[in-house]
């Protein structure tokens, strides 16, 4: 394995273990998201039922992707296409939620630390999936006869 391709596993694991984290903020009481809501500068936290389903449900996602990103780790060259993928895709998702924290006016240090964050770990995961062989995928389905 190549120095490019320990690091890659490096960096994914990381960036899944911050994912991950998201996971318990999902069941967050409401008053602890009000909290940090009000701590975080963003005034009174409007606890409204699609509110909370908005706010549990990008955790679970968040999560999600997280331990997809722990089973690519597993196996770089197997899971290299949906590196690939994790990799073009974090590069638009990135880039989209710039514009969606600007678009909701969230404070500078917020849209600062979240989509460019994205779009640089995506990147860099990208430029790391060079030093993977592009023949370690899935094993083809067998040929009919």
């Amino acid at each position: 394995m190549s120095r490019g391709e320990r690091v890659l596993i490096v960096i994914l694991r990381i960036s899944a273990a911050v994912l991950l984290l998201a996971f318990p903020m999902m069941l967050l009481p409401v008053e602890w998201m009000a909290i940090t809501h009000r701590w975080l500068g963003l005034g009174e936290f409007p606890a409204t039922p699609l509110v909370d389903y908005l706010t549990r449900s990008i955790s679970f996602l968040y999560g999600f992707h997280g331990g997809l990103m722990l089973v690519a780790a597993s196996d770089i060259r197997r899971y290299r296409g949906v590196l690939v993928y994790i990799a073009a895709s974090g590069i638009a998702f990135g880039a989209c939620i710039i514009a969606i924290d600007v678009h909701a006016g969230l404070p500078l240090y917020w849209t600062l630390g979240e989509g460019p964050f994205i779009i640089i770990s995506a990147a860099l995961i990208g430029l790391l999936l060079r030093a993977v062989p592009r023949d370690g995928g899935l094993p083809a389905p067998p040929s009919g006869s």
